[in-house]
Order: C-alpha cells, then sequence, then structure tokens
C-alpha cells in the first residue's frame, strides 16, 4: 500500500473517509478510516491531526446510546492517532482528557458505567496514550486548579478499577495509567524534573486527592495476595511516591502560613488544599495508620518483589519525609530491619544497603536522630523478648528475632547505650538463655557407644571455607525450627561484635557458674560472643568501628577456657559405672536378668534396676551436650585466634584427646571435630602431624598422670587417641609410656581393667599398621581361600556339563581320599621326609654371633608384654572384657589363644546364646533397649571375625554354628538376624562347604541333579520345598556364597 507523505495527498485519501464517518456513524466506518489512516506519515498526520479528531470527537458527543462496539472502535482509532501524533494545544488535551474519561462513567447512575472488559481496557490505554502525547511543557499547563474536578474524576474510575475490577490486566493498565496522571512515570516521554516552583504547584494539586489515592491503594496492598504480586508491587510503588512527593519536607517547609486564594470559581476553590502545619500533623496521623496496616501485610507477603518494594518504601519516605511522618519512623524501621534476614537475597541485599546508606546520611526524623529511635526501639524489644520468646510460635519469634538482628546491625557500636543498662541487659539475657534451652530428654543420646574405637582416627567432614561453623545438630525446648537457631548464633555475634566484650563475658560466665539449669545455653552464648568478637561472617555496616584487640581477645578465651577445663565442668557424669560395682550390685538386687553359662555369670541390668535417682537419663544427656559445647566453642576459640591459639593449646590439647576418647559416641564425634579445627587454625596438615608435633607434651602429660590414676582416670585416653592417629615415628616417645600403662594395668587390673584393654588393644591395631607383616602366611592362606572360593565357582560350571567321563569321577574320589588322609593324620613317613627335605633352613652369613640370640625388635617386644598381661584377664568376670581381649590377641597369637578361645571362652558364649535365643524370639520391641540385647548383638558381631582370625576348626566351627543357626529365625529382632547372618559369612571364608551344606540342610531352594547316572541323588532336609522361619536368611546367604 502507497505511503502518503505530503498533507495533501493524505487529505485527498482521508476527507471521504472523514465525510462519511461524520454523516453515519458505524464500526465499518471507523475501521475504514483506521485503515486509511495506517497509510499516512507521521508528519501528514500531525499537520491533519484535527480535521482527522473532528469526526471521532463529535461520534463519542453525539447525544443518545451507543453501541460499546462502536465506542471502542473510536477510542482505538482515536489512540492510533495520539500514539503518532503529539498534542500543542492545552485546550485540546482538556477536552480529549474529559471526552475519554466520560466513556466510563453512567450519568444516569452517577457510577462507573457497566461496560464491556475490552471498552475499559480501551479508554485506560487512551488516556496514557493522550497523556504521553502532550507536546513539551503543555503537559504542566494541563495540572492547574480548573483541571480539579476532571481530574479527580478520571482518578477515581482509574481507582475503581484497579481495587474492584476481577481481570488482572486492566488492573495492571489503571495502576499503570494511574502512575502517568500523577506524573511517577519513568519513561522517556515524560517531562524534565520539575523546579521547586513546579513541584509546589503540583503538590498542592495532587494534595486535594491523597486521601483517596492512599486509603483505595491500602485495600488493594492489603487485599488478597491471591490477585498477583505485579498488582501489589504497583500499588506500592504508586502509594509512597505519591506520599513522599506531598509529604515531602523540601516542600513542606516552604510552605507560607497564609492561604492564597486561587483566581477560580469557588467550588473548584473548595477543593483546593493549603499544606499548613495542621495538615500535615492531620494527614501524617492518618497516612500512620495505613502505613502500619500496610507493613504488618506486606512484611509477610510470600512473593519476594513485594517484600522488596516494601524496603524501597522505607527508604523513599524516611528521606523525603523524615519530619512530615515523624511518627510512621518506628515502624517503617521496624519493617526494614525485619527484612534483613528475608529467605530471599535480593531483598537482603537491598536491605542492607539501604541501612548502611541511613548509617552514612546519619538521618533525622523528628527531632530525634536515627541512632536515637533506634536505641528505643531495642529497649522497648529487649523489655518485652522474654514474653515473646515464651508466647510466640516459630513463625513469631523468627520476626522477632529478624527484627532484634537488624536493630543491632543497624545500631552498631552504639547498642552499648542498651548493654550499659543493667535491667535491659538482663532482660536480653533472660530471653537468649530462655529459648536456647535444649531438650536433653532423648535417651539415644546416651544409648549411642563407641563400642570400638577403631573410628578415632577417621577425620571428621568439615566445611573447607568455615569449618569451624559446622556444629552438631541439636533439639530446642522452645521451638523446631533451624533458622531460630540460626538466628540467635548471629544475633549473639553482632552483641559480640559491636558490644563492650569484657561486660558481655563477664555477666554470661556470671550465669554460666549460677547454675546448672542456665549452663548449656550461656555456653553457647560464649561460643558465638568470642566468634563475633573476631568477626568472622560478620558483616560490617559502620566501616569506622575497630575490631576487638587480639591480646585482649586472647585474654578472654583463656579465662573462658579456664573454666570449661575445670574439674568440675570438664569431667561430668555421662554414664554409668557399672564395671565397678561387680559382685555388690548383684547382692542387691538378685532379681535382675543374667546370662548364666558355668560359674561365670554376666550382668544384664537396665536403667531403671538402679534404685539410685541419680544420675538420670535427662542429667547425663545434659552433660553429654554440655561437654559437647565446650569443645565445640573450643574449635570456635581456635579459628576465632588463628595462630594465635598455638600459645593455647598446650592447657587445651590434652583435655580435648580426653575426650575424643571417651565411649559416648557424640562427645568422641564432637571432640575429633574440634581437634580437626584447631589443625585448620593452627597450621597442622593434619591429626597426625598435630599429635607428632606435641607428643612429647602428651607422652610427659600421660607419664604424670598415671601416677596418679584415681585422679585422672581418663588418662588411658589420650594414649589412646595418640595411637590411632599418629605412625610408627611415635613408638620410640611413647614406648616408655606403654611400660608404665602395663605397670599401672596390674595394678588396678580390677578396677579399670575395661579403659587400659582399649589402649592396649589400639596398641596391637597400631603395631600391625605400622609394621606390616613381611611373611608370606598370610599370603598363603589368602592364596588357599581363594583357590577353595574359585572351586565353588566353578562347581555350577561343572554341574552344568551334559556328560561326566568315568576318569574323572575317579581323580575327583582319589584327590578326596588323599586330602582326607591328610586332614586325620594318616601321612607316610617317607612324604615327611621329602617334605623336611624341600624346605631346608638359610644360615645368614653375617651373623658373627650364631650361637647369641638378637635382641627382638622394639614393636616385637611390645607386643609379647601386651599378650603376657592379657591372657591373664581372659577369664574376667566382665565380658566385654573378655572381647576385648580376645579381639585385642586375635590377629596376633597362635595355637595357644586358639586353644584358650576354644576350652575356655566358646562354650560360654555359645551356652549364652542358647540361653537367650529363646527370651529374644518372643520378646517384643523394647528388648532392643534392654542390656541382655546388646550383649547378644555383641556376642554376634565378634564372634565371626574371631573365628576367622582364629583360624577355628571344623568342631568348633560346628559349634559356632549350631548356636547361632537359631538367630536366622524370623521370629527374632532384625539387628540379631543380622547379626547371625555377619558371623555365617565369616563362616565361609574359613569352611565354605560345611557352612553351604550347613544352610541347605535347614533350607534347600533347589534340587541338585547327578553329575552321572551311576550315581545315586542327594536329599537334603531342607529340599523339601516348603519355606520356614529360616527362609528369607538362608537365601540372602546362599546368594552371598555363590
Amino acid at each position: 500500500m502507497a505511503v502518503f507523505d505530503t498533507p495533501e495527498e493524505a487529505f485527498g485519501v482521508l476527507r471521504p473517509v472523514c465525510v462519511q464517518l461524520t454523516k453515519t456513524q458505524t464500526v465499518e466506518n471507523v475501521e475504514h478510516l483506521q485503515t486509511r489512516l495506517q497509510a499516512v506519515s507521521d508528519s501528514a498526520l500531525q499537520e491533519l491531526q484535527q480535521y482527522i479528531l473532528f469526526p471521532l470527537r463529535f461520534t463519542l458527543k453525539t447525544p443518545g446510546p451507543k453501541r460499546e462496539r462502536l465506542i471502542q472502535s473510536v477510542v482505538e482509532c482515536l489512540t492510533f492517532v495520539l500514539s503518532s501524533t503529539c498534542v500543542k494545544e492545552q485546550e485540546l488535551l482538556q477536552e480529549l482528557f474529559s471526552e475519554l474519561s466520560a466513556c466510563l462513567y453512567s450519568p444516569s447512575s452517577q457510577k462507573p458505567a457497566a461496560v464491556s472488559e475490552e471498552l475499559k481496557l480501551a479508554v485506560i490505554q487512551g488516556l496514557s496514550t493522550l497523556m504521553h502525547s502532550a507536546y513539551g511543557d503543555i503537559i504542566l499547563t494541563f495540572y492547574e486548579p480548573s483541571i480539579l474536578p476532571r481530574l479527580g474524576f478520571a482518578i477515581s474510575l482509574l481507582l475503581g478499577l484497579a481495587e474492584q475490577e476481577k481481570s488482572k490486566q486492566i488492573k495492571i493498565a489503571a495502576l499503570k495509567c494511574l502512575q502517568v496522571l500523577l506524573l511517577q512515570c519513568d519513561c522517556q516521554d515524560h517531562p524534565r524534573s520539575l523546579d521547586e516552583l513546579e513541584q509546589k504547584q503540583l503538590g498542592d494539586l495532587f494534595a486535594s486527592f491523597l486521601p483517596g489515592i492512599s486509603t483505595a491503594l491500602t485495600r488493594v496492598i492489603t487485599g488478597d495476595f491471591k490477585q498477583g504480586h505485579s498488582i501489589v508491587v504497583s500499588s506500592l510503588k504508586i502509594f509512597y511516591k505519591t506520599v513522599s512527593f506531598i509529604m515531602a519536607d523540601e516542600q513542606l517547609k516552604r510552605i507560607s502560613k497564609v492561604h492564597a486564594k486561587p483566581a477560580v470559581e469557588h467550588r473548584v476553590a473548595e477543593l483546593m488544599v493549603h499544606r499548613e502545619a495542621d495538615w500535615v500533623k492531620n494527614t501524617g496521623d492518618k497516612l500512620t495508620i495505613l502505613i502500619k496496616k500496610i507493613i504488618e501485610c506486606v512484611s509477610v507477603h510470600p512473593h519476594w518483589k513485594v517484600r522488596l518494594e516494601l524496603v524501597e518504601l522505607v527508604e523513599d519516605l524516611l528521606l523525603k519525609c523524615s519530619q512530615s511522618l515523624v511518627e510512621c519512623a518506628g515502624p517503617l524501621l521496624k519493617a526494614l530491619v525485619g527484612l534483613v534476614n528475608d529467605e530471599s537475597s535480593e531483598v537482603q541485599a537491598q536491605c542492607n544497603k539501604v541501612l548502611r546508606h541511613f548509617a552514612d546520611q546519619r538521618v533525622v526524623v523528628g527531632s530525634k536522630a536515627l541512632a536515637d529511635i533506634l536505641s528505643e526501639s531495642l529497649h522497648s524489644l529487649a523489655t518485652s523478648l522474654p514474653r515473646l520468646m515464651n508466647s510466640q510460635d516459630d513463625q513469631g519469634k523468627f520476626s522477632t528475632l529478624s527484627l532484634l538482628l537488624g536493630y543491632l546491625k543497624l545500631l552498631g557500636p552504639k547498642i552499648n547505650f542498651v548493654l550499659n543498662s543493667l535491667a535491659h541487659l538482663q532482660r536480653l539475657s533472660k530471653a537468649l538463655i530462655q529459648v536456647l534451652e535444649l531438650d536433653v530428654a532423648n535417651i539415644k543420646i546416651v544409648e549411642e557407644r563407641r563400642w570400638n574405637s577403631d573410628d578415632l582416627n577417621a577425620s571428621p567432614k568439615t566445611s573447607a571455607t568455615q569449618p569451624w561453623n559446622h556444629i552438631q545438630r541439636r533439639y530446642f525446648h522452645f521451638f523446631t525450627d533451624e533458622r531460630i537457631f540460626m538466628l540467635l548464633r548471629q544475633v549473639c555475634q553482632l552483641l559480640g561484635y559491636y558490644g563492650n566484650l569484657y561486660l558481655l563475658v563477664d555477666h554470661f560466665m556470671e550465669l554460666y557458674r549460677q547454675s546448672v539449669v542456665y549452663r548449656k545455653q550461656a555456653a553457647m552464648i560464649l561460643n558465638e560472643l568470642v566468634t563475633g568478637a573476631a568477626g568472622l561472617e560478620v558483616e560490617n555496616l559502620h566501616e569506622k568501628h575497630i575490631k576487638t584487640n587480639p591480646e585482649e581477645l586472647r585474654e578472654i578465651v583463656t579465662s573462658i577456657l579456664e573454666e570449661y577445663t575445670s574439674q568440675e565442668n570438664w569431667y561430668l557424669v555421662t554414664y554409668l559405672e557399672t564395671e565397678e560395682m561387680g559382685e555388690e550390685l548383684m547382692m542387691e538386687h538378685p532379681g535382675l536378668q543374667a546370662i548364666t553359662s558355668g560359674e561365670h555369670t554376666c550382668q544384664v541390668t537396665s536403667f531403671l534396676a538402679f534404685s539410685k535417682p541419680s544420675p538420670t537419663i535427662c542429667s547425663m544427656n545434659s552433660n553429654i551436650w554440655q561437654i559437647c559445647i565446650q569443645l565445640e566453642g573450643i574449635g570456635q576459640f581456635a579459628y576465632a585466634l588463628g595462630k594465635d591459639f598455638c600459645l593455647l593449646l598446650m592447657s587445651v590439647l590434652y583435655p580435648v584427646m580426653e575426650k575424643a576418647g571417651d565411649q559416648t559416641l557424640l562427645i568422641s564425634q564432637v571432640a575429633t571435630s574440634t581437634m580437626m579445627n584447631i589443625c585448620h587454625a593452627c597450621g597442622y596438615n593434619s591429626l597426625q602431624h598435630l599429635i607428632n608435633q606435641n607428643s612429647d607434651y602428651l607422652v610427659n602429660g600421660i607419664s604424670l598422670n598415671l601416677r596418679h590414676l584415681s585422679l585422672h582416670p581418663h588418662t588411658p585416653k589420650v594414649l589412646e587417641v595418640m595411637l590411632r592417629n599418629s605412625d610408627a615415628n611415635l613408638l620410640p616417645l611413647v614406648a616408655d609410656v606403654v611400660q608404665d600403662v602395663l605397670a599401672t594395668l596390674d595394678q588396678f587390673y580390677d578396677k579399670r581393667a575395661a579403659s587400659f584393654v582399649s589402649v592396649l588393644h589400639a596398641l596391637m591395631a597400631a603395631l600391625a599398621q605400622w609394621f606390616p607383616d613381611t611373611g608370606n602366611l598370610g599370603h598363603l592362606q589368602e592364596q588357599s581361600l581363594g583357590e577353595e572360593g574359585s572351586h565353588l565357582n566353578q562347581r555350577p560350571a561343572t554341574l552344568e556339563k551334559s556328560t561326566t567321563t568315568a576318569e574323572d569321577i575317579e581323580q575327583f574320589l582319589l584327590n578326596y581320599l588323599k586330602e582326607k588322609d591328610v586332614a586325620d593324620g594318616n601321612v607316610s613317613d617317607f612324604d615327611n621326609e621329602e617334605e623336611e627335605q624341600s624346605v631346608s633352613p638359610k644360615v645368614d652369613e653375617n651373623d658373627t654371633h650364631p650361637d647369641v640370640e638378637p635382641p627382638l625388635p622394639l614393636h616385637i617386644q611390645i607386643a609379647m608384654d601386651v599378650m603376657e598381661r592379657c591372657i591373664h584377664l581372659l577369664s574376667d568376670k566382665n565380658l566385654q572384657i573378655r572381647l576385648k581381649v580376645l579381639r585385642t590377641l586375635g590377629s596376633k597369637c597362635g595355637d595357644f589363644l586358639r586353644s584358650r578361645f576354644c576350652k575356655d571362652v566358646l562354650p560360654k558364649l555359645a551356652g549364652s546364646l542358647v540361653t537367650q535365643a529363646p527370651i529374644s524370639a518372643r520378646a517384643g520391641p523394647v528388648y532392643s533397649h534392654t542390656l541382655a540385647f546388646k550383649l547378644q548383638l555383641a556376642v554376634l558381631q565378634g564372634l565371626g571375625p574371631l573365628c576367622e582370625r582364629l583360624d577355628l576348626g571344623e568342631g568348633d566351627l560346628n559349634k559356632v554354628a549350631d548356636a547361632c543357626l537359631i538367630y536366622l529365625s524370623a521370629k527374632q529382632p532384625v539387628k540379631l538376624q543380622e547379626a547371625a547372618r555377619s558371623v555365617f559369612l565369616h563362616l565361609m571364608k574359613v569352611d565354605p562347604d560345611s557352612t553351604w551344606f550347613l544352610l541347605n540342610e535347614l533350607y534347600c531352594p533347589m534340587q541338585f541333579t547327578p553329575p552321572h547316572p551311576s550315581l545315586h541323588p542327594v536329599q537334603l532336609r531342607g529340599a523339601s520345598g516348603q519355606q520356614n522361619l529360616y527362609t528369607a536368611s538362608v537365601l540372602h546367604l546362599l546368594t552371598e556364597l555363590q
């Protein structure tokens, strides 16, 4: 289609169409005109603007009812013309504004017309396009007092559409058009920046609409969340931009006290507002109510963009209206600081940016500095904090603590004005102590023991960026949300960073000493105070603030460590010392359950069996957590001080290593993690490096404490941890200490045998690791086992062969008979002589003194000394000690230990298993918490490795298998079934054929076909085809065997 660039050409084309539309107002004629307009250039349209608009405006002003479709077509065509041209006359701009606004008004009902959504959207877009088409400063001449009625009418229409319409598209369009009318549109078509006089004139004009705009937008903002976040965001933006423009301090201070009457008719003059002091105060009070309502709703809005816009609202109003909206300062600041820990990173970042800006600008609200208002708010919050922490739910606690954290961030060093008030410090500390109360009722904390010390050398997994921040998960009495604990840690860290550290540490140390009820919470707070004082992970909004001096921080840490590691706070009761009660307990409680076999009795007691009410499970749990929190604190102190912690290492390393060897699993894990933290902070590569570099100090401490074992009963644990985490270089240093340990064991074998056996086990394990066996005996055993396994693997393939020759069967039988003779000892002298000749002894040519035995290596001599002591403990009355001794010697001793085990220990273990099996089969789920169950489990878990290491014979293996078979039953507890299966897995490695046969006797899942017709079919007792109680376990084991 040709484009008409000149007005003459365009006029010739458009004149007939405009005339026709003027004569006959139809939708077709309007669409015909719009089609022709698309072929005319913008410059030609600008010249013919009024001529083209005439038929369109004539159609709108024609009296009488008109179809909505016609009005919509006219408005759309008019919008097209305005989008391509500029309105250069004030009168035309005002008339078009009135004509478009009237399209949505019903004169008969004096209410917005009930028209279609399409027409409403077309009129809204037309008004927006009209205001954007105003040329240059013509837009400012539009906003004169005479326009007040028409402008107010349009604003009311748009607010009604934004509030009441169901269409989201119309709501958003109405709000955008409202922004344009209020000169808040940020597009490039809007005029230049306004000067002071223009701002005052517009402010006076818009002040007339402030009540209606603010109340209507408040209803939209606080409406249903389902209306969509974009509507709320747009409404918030219009609200705070309108309020901050009309109530701006810069404008209001230039308002004269005398009201100059404008030269307009009386009706319009009554609509004008004079923004004098009384009006500002009254309007500010009403706006405060609306702003509080908005904050209450928007601060918990689920969409982050809405909360982000709330941050913009706070910044705009506080910076521009700090004097006119002085009553809003508190709620606005509260809203801002409450969003400091928002779940959205964008909201957090903007909050911190605004807070930093406020800190730099030193904002004054009313006659008070911003810091004074924050201090008052913090005073008020500190006063009510204990009540809030006691009454609120998790979400309420989170909001309150977020608010507290924001106040601390914003106040910075000025929080000391609050902390220096003893009353407020006590209220704040009371709230923190109260909310941090731990739930210590969980029995599993006491129940989980470190029966096996092999895991002591496992380094815990810690974060590479902040390993000190890795703490044990804990459960609290007053909340379950993990975010609350993280907030509490941040609050304490900020207090330590900005507050008077000496004051805070003294206060919470006093609470630590005051009562055992406060001790755990006070320790947690002290740990975070020191972490914060070091500036770790603390965001500093006050650049001029100076951190605590490193030397002062080290002095404070030293005083806390002395309190933590003192006798009364470090060596707390965490388990019941049952091994020291001996026979006296059985005399007092003859009804206790027992696993009895022969003349030895293994006591099985429960916590309920003790007559003394203390220590209770809760008190032991509390002590465990107390120790763990103090251990975590040592790790945090190490990171707070960095290399300076090396100066304190001598005072804490020994106590921490004591706890690393503790029987309670949680304490042992936390202590090991603390040692890793010390390694990171002090520059050690690993636990081995840490121990080796400080071994002289540790060995000296062990040696001294062994002389006073009654005062230092945990000394053996330190040596155990050292052995688990070091190398062969440590052996010459600890050789003398090992002799001291053996000598002390000789002295206290009847009281402290269990702790010493653990050390000896660690020592033997370390020797085996540091000095591996260079002989080929183990290799030959592994090779023979591998060959047996290969024969087993080949068996199914052999059975699958279609034909087997007579020679194959003959050779198989000959080999079997030969192996049977060897097993029975029926070997001729000729064969023995051949064997002796084949292995001739080698003579060392360099040996100058063949008759003198060379001294044994140090590690072998130590191993022999250990074995001599442990042999005497095999007859100890405590089952756990006997098992530990067997496990210690199992990998080192030969026929002697095997014979002693088979003669003295195995019958009792097997007998106890058989005796307890019917009891555990009938027991309910509570049985798993009894000591009888744990002893059964310990025996089953230890028998398998012992059988394998001692290489028991066929008869003894049968005893073990017979005792454990009943535990494969489905009636037994699941853990006992699993432990019994582990026994048979070890038996498979020792004697796979017998184990396979025994299992198939219980349940045989398949029929076996003879490899040759001359052989009879094999019938096993378990081949009945019917499933039984052992089916599941047998199938599992047979699968492993194949």
